[in-house]
């Protein structure tokens, strides 16, 4: 027998969606689809990340230990950057394990680094690398620096905030920064000089980028990139 093919990422999170209208409180899960739609309709989509902005001299940290540059990543070759929430945000359980599978190997074949990207502190975010055996680099975006010069970062509604406050914790103490904001989902492919070739951003976090769109781009930078070297 021919084995199905496996789910797309939207389809995963419309199973996830059902799944919480089945399981979640109504009131609570309709703090989550509010805070979604009010980023869609209000997102500074003109601040957004674009192809031919340029990133050279940024610094994260890597979850296993270490200062990561990205001008010395970019040095080996083109970067492939996937903006995320934190170690124990839902969607991103599927996201990640999904982009090793059908994105990572992709851009691997085609001399392409891939780089996920957290606000999260390390010692917190390690946990979902080792949580799915994650063989792409997870790094650590402190402050959200990164994240604010691309435009992408929001900060949780009133009602967000209260709700999670009523459980007892608060966002900042979950990621360990101490503040209520957050990356949207982002996927951001670089050339060698920083230069942004692809950038797809996505204010709701249950409407990611799915793999197919980066690795058609990842493909054109490939060629780009080996020909540009040929040149040299």
């Amino acid at each position: 027998m021919t084995q199905s093919a496996e789910p797309t990422l939207t389809q995963l999170f419309a199973d996830l969606h059902a799944h919480r209208v089945a399981t979640m409180d109504p009131a609570q899960l309709q703090i989550n689809i509010d805070q979604r739609r009010e980023l869609v309709e209000t997102a500074d989509r003109s601040a957004f990340v674009r192809p031919g902005d340029r990133l050279v001299g940024e610094v994260l940290q890597d979850v296993e230990g270490g200062t990561l540059h990205l001008g010395a990543l970019l040095a080996r070759g083109p970067v492939a950057l996937v903006f995320f929430r934190f170690a124990t945000c839902p969607a991103c359980n599927i996201a990640l394990p999904y982009y090793q599978r059908h994105l990572e190997p992709g851009l691997r074949a085609l001399g392409i680094q891939l780089v996920a990207v957290s606000p999260q502190v390390p010692e917190r975010l390690v946990d979902i690398k080792r949580r799915h055996d994650l063989t792409f680099i997870v790094a650590s975006d402190r402050d959200n620096t990164l994240g604010r010069r691309l435009g992408i970062v929001f900060t949780a509604n009133a009602a967000s905030q209260a709700s999670q406050l009523a459980k007892g914790t608060s966002l900042g103490e979950v990621t360990g920064t101490g503040t209520w904001d957050l990356p949207m989902p982002a996927v951001l492919l670089l050339d060698r000089d920083g230069v942004v070739r692809y950038a797809d951003v996505t204010p709701d976090w249950l409407a990611r980028t799915e793999p197919g769109p980066v690795l058609q781009a990842a493909c054109t930078l490939a060629f780009q990139d080996a020909a540009h070297r040929a040149a040299e």
